[in-house]
């Protein structure tokens, strides 16, 4: 008989009550999960609130320490079998040191986007060094794209090919409520409020609209970050506050999508965007970019439109079309996500990664 396993998560992810999204549902399942197989769980966050959402988890908040930190002064009291980080940097000599600390198999998730216009050349040399002397102490990297999974390749090394899987995000499709009706010209972002969300280049593209057609168009804009007060200024300086509504951040988004026409996401960066599965589970296309996992799950003129990153005057032209009427997206995409990309077979397949599983059905 095989022991329970102390399995470690470790997020560099804040909790936040008013911010209850894709990932959040996934960390509950995925503990759900694992608890009714009788395994132990700990939950190692960057901060934030715990609140009820989170009830069932055994959680360790980080304060003034990085999560990183928070768990490397836990491990000194505790022996985990297993360590799974999700949102923190890969290959730093953070994973050496809880190898060398006793933890017996480590799982490595990136999610983390690259820059539209790759890293530099210091940086890139940089990544290949610490993929030498870092990736070792690494059991298993997971991309959740094949985007991604291509870029922790080309980051940090070939030969890590063997060692890197591809589990796609999904989402609780059972959570969205589904459009019904066709909601004209009412368009929603939900987004992190920052540069590389490219949501200035939204403002503009509705700046370049005619007269007629601003006064068809209206963007709520769910989120908040560091960009927030340039956006907001931005929109003031267009006289664009009739146009886009800054909403802050909300728990019930997954009630709200089906009361938009098109979901709207400029970003310059992705790995595979759980706002679009969302809005795709409400059966709300999306206007977005060629960036990252994108390409994976939009089509051009099938569930959504696509234009290159920057490019305002395209992105100006796919919402005249579409308040004129020349272009539209008549069928319901919610299919592909509710097959395919679902909250179910995202956990089973991260299941199958502990290598008390890997080798068995779950």
């Amino acid at each position: 008989m095989i022991k329970n396993q102390n399995i470690a998560v470790i997020c560099n992810y804040e909790l936040n009550p008013n911010r209850v999204g894709g990932m959040d549902r996934f960390f509950k399942a995925y503990n759900e999960a694992l608890l009714k197989k009788g395994e132990d769980v700990n939950w190692f966050f960057s901060g934030g609130i715990a609140f009820d959402f989170y009830e069932d988890f055994n959680l360790f908040l980080a304060k003034e320490e990085t999560v990183e930190a928070l768990f490397l002064e836990v491990i000194d009291k505790e022996q985990f079998d297993v360590a799974i980080t999700h949102f923190v940097s890969l290959c730093t000599p953070f994973y050496k040191k809880i190898k060398k600390k006793g933890v017996g198999h480590v799982i490595a998730v990136d999610h983390n986007p690259r820059p539209l216009n790759g890293f530099s050349f210091e940086k890139r040399i940089r990544k290949k060094i610490e993929g030498k002397l870092y990736s070792k102490y690494i059991n298993c990297f997971v991309g959740v794209s094949k985007y991604t999974v291509d870029a922790i390749l080309n980051d940090y090394g070939r030969h890590l090919k063997n060692k890197t899987k591809l589990v796609y995000n999904g989402i609780d499709t059972s959570s969205y409520k589904q459009r019904k009706e066709e909601n004209f010209g009412k368009m929603v972002v939900a987004s992190h409020l920052r540069e590389s969300k490219g949501l200035q280049d939204l403002i503009e593209a509705v700046y370049l609209l005619s007269k007629h057609h601003k006064e068809l168009i209206e963007i709520d804009v769910f989120g908040e970050g560091p960009y927030e007060n340039i956006l907001k200024k931005q929109v003031e300086k267009y006289k664009l506050q009739q146009q886009i509504r800054f909403k802050g951040s909300t728990p019930h988004l997954s009630n709200l999508f089906q009361n938009y026409s098109y979901m709207l996401q400029p970003t310059y960066m992705e790995c595979f965007s759980l706002s679009i599965l969302e809005s795709l589970a409400a059966n709300v296309p999306v206007v977005t970019t060629t960036v990252g996992g994108n390409t994976e799950i939009i089509q051009d003129k099938i569930n959504g439109f696509l234009f290159y990153p920057k490019h305002i005057n395209s992105l100006a032209a796919i919402l005249q079309n579409i308040l004129c009427g020349s272009i539209a997206i008549d069928v319901n995409v919610s299919r592909l996500v509710r097959e395919n990309y679902n909250l179910d077979e995202m956990v089973k397949n991260h299941i199958n990664l502990l290598p008390k599983y890997n080798d068995q059905k779950t």
